[in-house]
């Protein structure tokens, strides 16, 4: 194989050939491009820890808006639990009111209703009197052929009613 005999002729001239161009690249890519790939990846990470500590700051201010807003939320909720609490007072004074005025009402109906069922037992029961002592009187003188004063019969009967 003739290609296999012109490489120790050819060694020495490619071996310094390629270190030629490694060090041209070398230095290319070490001097030229690394400190600018370095320098945007140090600006990166400088712009990544400048947003994490504006999203730090961010989320802290919302969890302080949140707080913030749970507290009012709190204190408006027991503003308006005093509110119905005072508002249920309210209504069970007025109906307790209502109640005590509408008892009083009754009571009042109860006690002249009362009044009349013992006016009309009085009248019943003179009248009861006035007819059981005509009736004894009309007896006493169809019976016995007596003549009892109306006086006397009225007392009769009411000792008898009464006693």
């Amino acid at each position: 194989m003739p290609q296999i005999s012109q490489l120790a002729a050819t060694y020495s001239s490619q071996i310094f050939w390629m270190l030629v161009i490694f060090g041209a690249v070398f230095f290319l890519v070490g001097r030229g491009m690394a400190p600018k790939v370095l320098e945007t990846m140090e600006g990166r990470d400088q712009k990544i820890a400048a947003d994490l500590a504006a999203a730090e700051a961010a989320r802290h201010e919302a969890q302080a808006q949140d707080d913030a807003w749970k507290a009012a939320a709190a204190k408006q909720r027991g503003e308006a639990q005093a509110l119905i609490a005072a508002a249920k007072a309210e209504a069970a004074k007025a109906a307790e009111v209502r109640l005590a005025a509408a008892g009083a009402d009754a009571e009042a109906k109860v006690a002249e209703a009362e009044a009349r069922i013992a006016a009309a037992r009085q009248g019943a029961l003179a009248e009861i009197e006035t007819v059981a002592a005509e009736a004894a009187a009309d007896i006493a003188a169809r019976v016995a052929g007596l003549t009892v004063a109306a006086d006397a019969a009225r007392a009769a009967v009411k000792d008898v009613l009464h006693g």
